[in-house]
């Protein structure tokens, strides 16, 4: 009898603590479901935004209205201004909400000191908006575009526009004038257009000479007109002393934008972006390539009535740079004769040079730029000339410039490019005559063929181009 009580005892303990158990749980379900048919009775709560704390008020804006709140106590009241906090129905501070993270964009066109900035939205609709967050005014530059809360006039990010970005290079390419053959006199003329000023500013103030504000680059397609203006941005930070240089070079055709107005911004935002580096002290080149493609004469009838209001827009730019001692403008064109001549006027693109296609003694000397002794060079030519690998090369140039130009419209399809085309086919052929067992390096024949093969489509695309 006593085991059994023991036993029922012992029953009834274990039923009473699943009952004590499942009494806790029904407790807790309940306390949830109080706290959601809480939450569910509450009235809306309202965004409004941050701007700055007054003893134990805070002004914040919602719904365009400013207003002077109080906070409710024990809310956390470590606010910035730009914050997003959310309202009661009696307009107090009750908490504070996730950042939005949309807005209108607006373009920078000055930075006003470290928190406010001259921004353009809507056309020409200009206001004074206030950067927020940790080093803003180091984020952002003239050109580059923020998110603005219109209600608020706070700036809160800047945004990547890939529109106009993706049509500018930044980075100066690794190009010096010694990596140019053939264009000795115009690279004299080019330096003394712009590094001179640089390099002697005194003197020309001494003097009353204003320096150009602008150069263009005339000439046939592949004779280096791309080249130079690459060189003058990486010998601009030499003569500067900078640490760096800027090359914006901008793609005519691919500036063009069907929608009205949209091709106008993108010039200011490309001056503006100029503008802005060149505020640090560095040397930047603005590079306009196919220039005839987008300022075309205006009345000329050739394309639509665009150029009308492209062409002014460039003017206003051009006009603009003259208080900029670090901005140089840079257009190349096959067809100078299509450009607006109020462009080219003396005051804008004050310096003209032609870029032509090289001469017998300039294709020896862009040769010299691609075929070097440290190309493999056929052993047995080599061994023609006494062991010399340097007097080989040399032959190799001289014939191959002859047999080039032997050829009586030669100087109607030469460039700069042509030759460069012609090394590369000459090591080509070198290698396949490797691959198919034949002796290792570039050889007089190869040249020659190569000569022949790039005349021959070279008269080919001219063919297609008159017919």
């Amino acid at each position: 009898m006593v085991a059994e009580g023991q036993d029922r005892t012992a029953a009834l303990e274990r039923r009473n603590a699943e009952l004590q158990r499942l009494l806790e749980l029904a407790r807790e379900q309940l306390g949830e479901m109080k706290e959601k048919l809480a939450e569910a009775s509450q009235p809306p709560q309202t965004f409004a935004t941050f701007v700055q704390k007054v003893g134990r008020l805070v002004d914040i804006v919602s719904q365009g209205r400013r207003m002077r709140v109080a906070v409710l106590p024990g809310v956390d009241v470590d606010l910035k201004p730009g914050d997003e906090v959310l309202l009661n129905g009696m307009s107090v501070v009750v908490g504070k909400a996730q950042p939005e993270r949309t807005g209108q964009a607006a373009i920078v066109r000055e930075v006003i000191d470290d928190d406010r900035i001259l921004v353009v939205s809507r056309g020409e609709d200009e206001r004074v908006a206030v950067l927020i967050g940790g080093d803003a005014a180091a984020r952002v530059h003239e050109g580059d575009t923020v998110i603005i809360d219109p209600r608020t006039g706070f700036a809160s990010e800047r945004v990547e526009r890939t529109g106009v970005e993706a049509l500018l290079l930044e980075e100066v390419p690794d190009v010096d004038y010694a990596s140019i053959g053939g264009l000795t006199p115009q690279i004299e003329r080019i330096r003394d257009a712009i590094e001179l000023p640089i390099r002697h500013p005194e003197l020309y103030r001494e003097h009353l000479l204003q320096p150009p504000r602008g150069l263009l680059l005339y000439g046939p397609p592949g004779c280096g007109k791309t080249l130079i203006a690459k060189a003058v941005a990486h010998s601009l930070g030499d003569a500067v002393g900078a640490d760096r240089s800027y090359f914006l070079s901008v793609k005519g055709p691919e500036l063009l934008n069907k929608y009205v107005g949209e091709t106008e911004r993108y010039i200011r935002t490309i001056f503006e972006r100029a503008r802005a580096k060149a505020h640090t002290g560095a040397p930047v080149v603005v590079f306009f390539d196919e220039m005839d493609a987008l300022f075309r004469a205006r009345g000329s009838g050739v394309s639509s009535d665009m150029e009308t209001t492209i062409v002014p827009q460039l003017l206003t730019e051009l006009d603009g740079v003259e208080a900029l001692s670090n901005v140089i403008v840079i257009g190349a064109s096959n067809r100078e004769d299509m450009i607006d001549p109020a462009i080219l006027r003396p005051g804008r693109l004050d310096v003209k040079i032609e870029i032509s296609r090289p001469d017998a003694r300039s294709a020896e000397d862009i040769f010299a730029k691609y075929l070097t002794t440290r190309l493999p060079i056929d052993p047995g030519a080599i061994k023609e000339h006494g062991g010399d690998a340097h007097a080989t090369v040399r032959a190799m140039t001289s014939d191959a410039v002859a047999h080039l130009f032997a050829a009586p419209d030669a100087s109607d399809h030469v460039s700069g490019a042509m030759i460069r085309n012609i090394v590369d086919r000459a090591k080509t052929a070198a290698i396949k005559s490797v691959i198919s067992g034949g002796a290792k390096g570039i050889s007089f024949a190869h040249l020659r063929s190569a000569c022949e093969q790039e005349l021959i489509e070279a008269r080919a695309v001219a063919a297609r181009e008159l017919g």
